[in-house]
């Protein structure tokens, strides 16, 4: 049963969550999930290893609980502004006239040799077209005749201490780390269609201390960036305009929140919590809406602002797709339909059985991407944090290198 099983882990800035999925013959079943309050992250970046450690294990324990099973090793997610992609090219001769495994491997190699800062790690080379001799838009060129094969690849790269941070707090909390994955990736697994992929949608993971865009076209990703602002900020804006505590202005943004001042009925009132002791004082929920409004406006226009630089803008024919927390505020579609001028929509997880009601919802996106993330990328190795010791790198790099030569 434990070969069987895929865990996801979501580390967010106001959540962490596990999901757990077991691979049937119909595909992956969703078996278990387990949540709690994110203590320790900020903008998608561990800053209390402590704090994050037992979130993981809460939300771990949970899972296992709902599961029946032990977890022992986790697909983590990783975002923040550190998160750095841009796009690559590299070009072999193809020795024996027809494309090979090795081939492949040698050229997304030959793509990937760029200067990258010392404090930087590739965390994902996402292969986008392959060109055999002239001839492009080669999904797959395995045993395809040709001497020259191209290859156009996105790298994303982040900070060597986030990403190892991460996989300390995981291996703390006694796991294992399969691998980390982008969170606007791994959401991408559960939330798109293979029609919108194909056709180009905009990807939007509006989380807590984050914003993640990931922008897709002919079935492979195009431009990915990550905005350090989310719903955390909107919380803030509520608290501090409200004048009420963070704890009462997250659960009036969750209850009451809606970024679209025109949806609102003038007539609602809410009951805001005071503090000093002070008596709860009504409200108009328009004055709210009027709070949330600009600071929506505001992260989609960044958005917007990036989607036009990236100069994929016309890519995004199917429009966008909303995910994460900050997707469920009352209005994101509307006003994200106005923002880029493009036709939006919530993304609900889907591609999979099992509990599909409990997690039937964008805030668990990422967790259940990284599941289906996982179902597709086995079997891979087990790495703990020591395994990322440059030695150990380079000597797998020369144990490489001897058996291409023995080839030869």
């Amino acid at each position: 049963m434990e070969d069987n099983l895929i865990v996801g882990l979501d580390i967010g800035t106001t959540k962490i969550c596990a999901v757990v999925g077991e691979i049937s013959s119909s595909g992956v079943d969703i078996v278990g999930i387990g949540t709690h309050p994110s203590v320790g992250l900020r903008k998608g970046v561990v800053v209390n290893i402590e704090s994050t450690v037992n979130s993981i294990k809460k939300a771990v324990e949970e899972a296992e609980l709902m599961a029946g099973c032990e977890i022992r090793s986790v697909y983590a997610g990783i975002a923040g502004g550190h998160i750095k992609a841009f796009n690559s090219h590299g070009v072999i001769a193809v020795k024996t006239r027809e494309v090979t495994k090795n081939d492949i491997e040698r050229v997304i190699d030959a793509a990937k040799a760029i200067a990258i800062p010392l404090d930087r790690e590739v965390i994902h080379v996402l292969p986008q077209e392959f060109i055999v001799d002239d001839q492009d838009g080669i999904q797959d060129p395995l045993g395809i005749s040709g001497v020259r094969l191209e290859v156009k690849v996105h790298i994303i790269t982040g900070a060597v201490t986030s990403a190892q941070n991460i996989i300390r707090c995981a291996n703390k909390a006694g796991l294992d780390v399969s691998d980390i994955v982008l969170e606007s990736i791994a959401s991408s697994e559960t939330v798109l269609s293979t029609e919108e992929k194909e056709l180009g949608v905009g990807l939007l993971d509006f989380g807590g201390g984050t914003t993640d865009l990931a922008i897709f076209s002919n079935n492979c990703i195009k431009h990915t960036s990550i905005l350090a602002l989310g719903g955390n900020n909107l919380t803030n804006d509520i608290a501090i305009g409200l004048r009420t505590p963070h704890q009462a202005a997250e659960k009036i943004k969750k209850i009451h929140g809606c970024c679209l001042a025109s949806l609102i009925n003038k007539e609602e009132t809410i009951e805001v919590p005071s503090v000093g002791g002070r008596k709860p004082r009504p409200l108009s929920r328009q004055i709210l809406g009027e709070i949330l409004e600009p600071r929506v406006e505001e992260i989609f226009s960044l958005v917007n602002r990036e989607i036009l630089k990236s100069g994929f803008g016309d890519s995004i024919a199917s429009g966008m797709v909303i995910t994460g927390g900050g997707a469920l505020l009352e209005g994101v579609p509307e006003l994200a339909e106005q923002i880029f001028n493009l036709p939006s929509r919530r993304g609900y997880p889907q591609g999979f059985g099992g509990i599909m009601d409990v997690v039937n919802s964008p805030m668990y996106s990422t967790a259940v991407g990284l599941v289906l993330y996982g179902a597709r990328a086995m079997p891979k190795k087990k790495f703990r944090i020591r395994d990322q010791h440059i030695f150990y790198r380079v000597m797998e790099r020369m144990k490489k290198w001897f058996k291409e030569i023995k080839i030869i």
